[in-house]
């Protein structure tokens, strides 16, 4: 059909690649490294659970805990059977924490794992020493406490975080597994996509994925190319254009010449700019991290200090090594290890009842500090399907009947400029008449007979070489505007125009202006020609708007605002938007759009509403607050707790015996617990 798009008809040239690094936010702690498959979850699972069943018996041989509770289970070799379980949790429960210290160690960057890699070790070291002959109290149950708290802190925050990113795997799937190739005879033949060599001939079947980038060298056709560019309407195409692969043939079929395959096809460069940008997201340590690497400085420093004061006061070497291993375990909180993963969980709870599923935790995290957002027009700001915006008369038509006419004639049509009119035409209850004698006419658009008269849906171009005379100034403003026109002829005659464009979201409209009143600018960025971009933006308050931008530039377009010293979020839908998602310091995918948009985003709205960005926002400051409040619940019980453990009261005669340690440790991990349960959505 010809009406679809005469003044869109611009030919897409394949972009060349760009490159582009990116400085965005590593999604998770060092430690993870790919922590965030599932077999690792499964993993910590394990240990949690079997750490936590060696940990009761533990707890029940373990002579403090015993004297706590004044009781006396103690038998013969008891102390033994403790050492060979808490063994195993060491060991076994353990070991992530350990190679994961080492690893930090390696970087030069001690956290969370070297903390606990630290108390543990010198828990387990001291204790073992005790069960075989030195004088003091073992530790194992603060051990097993500690490994199993740590381990159950991760399990939880890995679980509470979406898959390893598949965005790859994805965009390779968009492309078909076969191609019809020609012979000199003309005869064809199915054979595997990587058997398709430059200059081969290939034919592409109506409703088909075109399978390499290519010329057109017989044919004619509309080409949706929306998941790929972002471009709204289908666009002719005939000999001589250049077509992509992955997008969509829609009605005619087609002879292409290869000219790009594999690595070198637009598709790839793609892939390889997503690549680039995930592989380049720079490490960002987490608020727990950064406490834990201090506590991890002060542990040390605070059990040398300990063992020198004692030593110094004429203590013996026992006294002075089990004050500075009471102050070196302690210094590990256990609520350290739950602060974040459990506001992690509520607030990933919270946000998905809310539509919101986040992928890249540190990422979600700092979009409290956004002060940009960059929406892509196409299925984001707009619905990304036609509606009818005016309906201009002529003669003694009126509106409805010109509706009437165009939805008669335009049921049968699968064109979403048809599927547009014949919308309207129910929105608005009009009575759908019935066409008889219905044809598409190449050039001519589509006839047919309602109700016994000869009704025509043409393009600009049948109009202009017909010479029907028409409202020309009407015509250029509502082109201007960047909006599709159709015309409808009854018998010949004009009987109006009908415009339509890509449906503006009203809640694109409330999320602008909300975003506005906080102080946060909103650009647009579309690989859509200039006039559609204007005219939406107009309608959504938007100041500024980049329009076509080929889709490798939309990660550079990102680059230079974020080098402008904004931090910025990219809100998308289509592959083309894979590269600026991955690129941005918050890639927001909108549910609705392509599964490779979605693998490379942080963050999806579920529910396409883009309101949700003000939601998304306004949750992360909240879960920052209460991380924050967490850490001090979590690391204050330590700053109170280390000094005591010390024995900077022994001369009152009040030393803290790890018991009472043990009681301030568990009252600190409720508390971090029933705050974390305390975010509001």
């Amino acid at each position: 059909m010809n009406a679809k798009n005469s003044h869109h008809n611009h030919e897409k040239q394949t972009p060349e690649h760009a490159h582009d690094k990116k400085n965005a936010h590593h999604s998770n702690h060092n430690h993870q490294g790919h922590g965030r498959h599932e077999d690792m979850v499964a993993d910590f699972k394990k240990r949690f659970f079997i750490s936590l069943i060696l940990t009761l018996p533990i707890l029940a041989l373990s002579p403090m805990i015993q004297h706590f509770f004044r009781v006396d289970w103690r038998f013969d070799n008891d102390l033994y059977i403790l050492f060979v379980l808490s063994t195993i949790v060491f060991f076994y429960g353990g070991w992530p924490f350990l190679t994961g210290g080492i690893r930090e160690l390696k970087d030069k960057n001690p956290g969370m794992m070297t903390l606990i890699a630290l108390a543990i070790t010198i828990a387990y070291g001291y204790s073992t020493l005790v069960v075989f002959g030195w004088d003091g109290n073992q530790l194992f149950w603060e051990l097993a406490t500690l490994v199993v708290i740590m381990l159950l802190g991760h399990w939880i925050e890995m679980r509470s975080i979406m898959g390893a990113s598949n965005a790859l795997e994805e965009l390779i799937q968009l492309m078909p597994s076969e191609a019809h190739k020609l012979d000199e005879n003309n005869d064809v033949h199915d054979v595997p996509l990587a058997d398709i060599q430059n200059n081969d001939r290939l034919l592409v079947k109506p409703g088909e994925k075109i399978p390499v980038d290519g010329l057109i060298i017989e044919g004619k056709s509309t080409i949706d190319e929306a998941m790929l560019t972002g471009e709204s309407l289908p666009i002719e195409k005939e000999e001589g254009d250049q077509v992509i692969g992955g997008s969509v043939n829609n009605e005619g079929s087609l002879i292409v010449e290869v000219e790009k395959t594999g690595e070198a096809s637009y598709l790839s460069q793609v892939v390889k700019l997503v690549k680039e940008a995930q592989e380049s997201k720079s490490r960002t340590q987490d608020l727990t991290n950064r406490a834990a690497k201090w506590l991890f400085y002060l542990a040390i420093v605070a059990g040398l200090i300990t063992f020198s004061v004692w030593i110094l006061l004429g203590f013996t070497v026992d006294v002075a090594v089990e004050r500075m291993v009471t102050v070196m375990v302690i210094t590990c909180p256990h609520a350290l290890g739950l602060a974040a993963p459990l506001v992690v969980a509520v607030s990933t709870s919270i946000s998905a009842k809310k539509g919101l599923l986040i992928r890249n935790r540190a990422g979600f995290e700092d979009a409290r500090h956004l002060n940009a957002v960059v929406f892509d027009k196409t299925g984001t700001l707009t619905k990304g399907e036609f509606g009818v915006t005016n309906i201009i008369p002529s003669g003694d038509y009126t509106k409805d009947e010109v509706l009437q006419f165009a939805a008669a004639i335009e049921q049968n049509s699968e064109h979403p400029i048809a599927t547009g009119i014949v919308s309207s035409a129910k929105d608005q209850g009009l009575e759908q008449k019935r066409v008889t004698d219905f044809e598409s006419i190449t050039g001519k658009g589509i006839q047919g007979q309602v109700g016994g008269q000869k009704i025509n849906v043409v393009s600009p171009k049948y109009v202009n070489d017909n010479n029907l005379s028409f409202d020309e100034q009407q015509f250029n403003e509502l082109s201007e505007e960047g909006k599709t026109v159709v015309f409808v002829l009854v018998e010949d005659q004009l009987a109006g125009m009908i415009a339509l464009a890509d449906i503006v979201r009203e809640t694109a409209k409330e999320a602008v202006s909300a975003l506005k009143e906080q102080g946060i600018h909103s650009i647009m960025l579309t690989g859509d020609n200039q006039k559609v971009a204007n005219w939406v933006a107009k309608q959504l308050g938007i100041d500024e708007v980049y329009a076509e931008v080929l889709p490798d530039d939309k990660a550079n377009q990102i680059k230079e605002i974020k080098d402008k010293g904004w931090k910025v979020a990219m809100t998308g839908d289509g592959v083309n938007d894979a590269p600026a998602l991955a690129t941005a310091h918050l890639g927001i995918a909108i549910g609705a759009g392509t599964d490779v948009a979605m693998e490379t985003a942080d963050v999806i709205l579920v529910q396409s509403n883009p309101n949700d960005v003000v939601e998304l926002m306004e949750l992360s400051k909240k879960t920052y607050r209460k991380m924050v409040q967490n850490l001090w619940w979590a690391t204050g019980y330590n700053i109170f707790a280390i000094p005591l453990a010390a024995g900077v009261l022994a001369p009152w005669g009040i030393i803290v015996s790890p018991a009472v340690g043990a009681v301030l440790m568990s009252l600190s991990t409720i508390i971090v617990a029933i705050n974390a349960k305390l975010l509001k959505e």
